[in-house]
């Protein structure tokens, strides 16, 4: 009995001194002047007994692709993104509770902006960029997501989220403080850096998101939403659980709490990190998957991709739909292409150096989807799916 008694006390220490190494700050050293203030956008939150209601109104309602003026004031947004990126060498950590399971952590820039930090060796940092700067690129709304090389995190244990989510389980997560450490710093590697869409989500106590099988039947703004549930299925976003969509609205901010109806909803994206598979950036599968279920009548499906498509359901596309993401697809150039997945560092993802190849494929696999869109159709006229 004593060797196993001492086994376990030894593993147990182990534990306990890898857990106290990895929740710990990996330097000393005290944050710089300046306004780490967090500024977050309030939620557009419904209340009341008809709040469900009232959202599944406004989404069926809502707009899906950047109209004119939206589109407009956000023009050049991605260039003056990754300028942003580029600039940023710093940030303040936020000791907010993350969800899902890809490591990650809240963290707040000189000037109040909150961004969301992915980091370690994780398929999904990579597809979300090269995601993200698609739909955006494409004219849809999308978070603002970059690659950059280094990151200090002033406050930060070694590693967030596991300390973060330790805290959680062993309800100690307040011990760490509101920002961490007062004299501690990580510095981070080729992380993803995240800004949201600047739109207020709507939002109830009990539904934050849409799922896809709530707007099969949405007939306002047919074609973009036919367009955005093609590019769906060219990204193969299988992981289309409701939190990974979310509703926002373009009034600007709720006038007040609870708040009324929002006259311009708009439905997004807003976790793309389960695509370009499956599972997750597969040149292989990505490459092989077809875009159609059936071609003849332009109907998706996603039933033999993880989870069976999730919230997903089959669906006919229109020919307006698919016309409009054609065009926009056969638009981009070679180039235009192949800055996408090296922005992405998918190279570098995929054999740890600078593989011209892999980018190669990844640029003819792009290509060959696009092509099963432009040349099918034109797609049968539908009056629902």
């Amino acid at each position: 009995m004593r060797p196993r008694i001492t086994s376990a006390v030894l593993v147990l220490l182990v534990l306990v001194a890898l857990s106290a190494f990895l929740t710990a700050a990996q330097h000393h050293g005290a944050a710089p002047e300046g306004d780490y203030h967090a500024r977050h956008l309030p939620d557009w939150h419904l209340k009341g007994p008809d709040a469900e209601a009232r959202r599944l109104a406004m989404l069926q309602r809502a707009e899906w692709r950047l109209s004119t003026d939206v589109a407009q004031a956000t023009d050049g947004a991605t260039e003056a993104f990754d300028d942003f990126a580029a600039r940023l060498q710093d940030c303040r950590f936020l000791n907010d509770a993350p969800s899902g399971t890809t490591a990650k952590f809240s963290c707040v820039v000189n000037g109040g902006t909150v961004i969301k930090v992915k980091y370690g060796r994780n398929p999904e940092i990579h597809g979300e960029v090269a995601g993200t700067r698609l739909l955006r690129a494409l004219g849809f709304p999308a978070d603002e997501v970059a690659m950059v090389p280094r990151l200090r995190c002033y406050g930060c244990p070694r590693d967030p989220f596991l300390a973060v989510v330790a805290g959680s389980w062993t309800y100690t997560r307040a011990l760490l403080g509101p920002s961490g450490f007062d004299n501690g710093y990580t510095d981070f590697t080729w992380v993803s850096i995240e800004r949201r869409f600047p739109a207020p989500a709507i939002e109830t106590d009990d539904i934050e998101g849409w799922a896809w099988w709530e707007v099969r039947h949405a007939t306002e703004h047919r074609g973009d939403l036919d367009a955005l549930r093609l590019l769906a299925v060219f990204l193969a976003h299988w992981d289309n659980k409701t939190e990974n969509q979310r509703l926002v609205c373009l009034d600007g901010p709720p006038p007040g709490n609870p708040a009324p109806d929002c006259t311009r909803p708009l439905g997004m994206i807003q976790d793309l990190g389960g695509t370009f598979g499956p599972t997750k950036v597969n040149i292989a599968t990505w490459a092989s998957l077809p875009i159609w279920d059936d071609r003849a009548t332009c109907r998706v499906s996603m039933r033999t991709l993880p989870w069976r498509g999730g919230t997903f359901p089959d669906v006919h596309i229109s020919e307006e739909g698919r016309r409009l993401l054609a065009d926009r697809l056969a638009a981009l150039t070679d180039d235009q292409i192949r800055d996408l997945f090296t922005a992405a560092r998918f190279a570098e993802f995929q054999t740890a150096t600078d593989d011209t190849r892999d980018l190669r494929q990844w640029v003819e696999a792009f290509k060959n989807r696009v092509r099963q869109i432009t040349t099918a159709g034109p797609c049968p006229a539908i009056a629902d799916s």
